[in-house]
C-alpha cells in the first residue's frame, strides 16, 4: 500500500505540474499576442507623428505593414497544425519584426523623428525578435513534446 500511495502521490505532483505547464503557456500565449498587437498599434500612432513628406509618407506604410503582421502572423502561429507550421509562421513573424526595427532605424537616421522617441519601441521590437528566435530554437530542439 505504501508504494500504492507514493505512485498516487507522483502521479498527483505531476498532474499539478503539467497543468500549471499548460495553465503559464496559455498567460505566455496570451502576454505575447498581446505584446505583438501592442507593437503593431504604438507603430500605427508613431507613424501618425512623421512628418507630412513624401519619404515620410512612404516608410510609415511600410512599417505600418510590417508592424501590424507581427501580430497578425503571431495568432496565425498559435493556431498553427503542427510543429513545421509553427516554425514556418514564427518565422514570418520574426522577418515581419526584424524589417520593423529595420525601419525605426531608417527613420532616426534619416531624422523624421528623434532616437529618444523611438527608444521604447525599439528595444520592445528587439525584445520580441529575441523571444520569437528563442521559441523557434526550442520548437526545432530534438525530444521535446510535439504539439498536439
Amino acid at each position: 500500500m505504501v508504494v500504492g500511495d507514493s505512485i498516487q502521490a507522483l502521479f498527483n505532483l505531476l498532474s499539478k505540474h503539467l497543468q500549471s505547464n499548460i495553465s503559464d503557456q496559455k498567460v505566455d500565449e496570451q502576454a505575447f499576442r498581446d505584446r505583438t498587437r501592442q507593437l503593431g498599434i504604438r507603430v500605427i500612432r508613431m507613424a501618425a507623428a512623421l512628418p507630412q513628406q513624401r519619404a515620410a509618407d512612404v516608410i510609415a506604410r511600410q512599417i505600418i505593414r510590417c508592424a501590424t503582421s507581427v501580430g497578425a502572423n503571431y495568432r496565425a502561429a498559435c493556431r498553427a497544425r503542427s510543429t513545421a507550421d509553427m516554425i514556418a509562421k514564427l518565422g514570418i513573424v520574426l522577418e515581419e519584426a526584424d524589417e520593423t526595427l529595420y525601419w525605426l532605424e531608417v527613420i532616426v537616421e534619416t531624422d523624421l523623428l528623434p532616437e529618444a522617441r523611438l527608444a521604447d519601441l525599439m528595444q520592445e521590437t528587439n525584445a520580441i525578435i529575441a523571444m520569437t528566435v528563442t521559441s523557434i530554437k526550442t520548437l526545432r530542439t530534438p525530444n521535446r513534446k510535439p504539439k498536439t
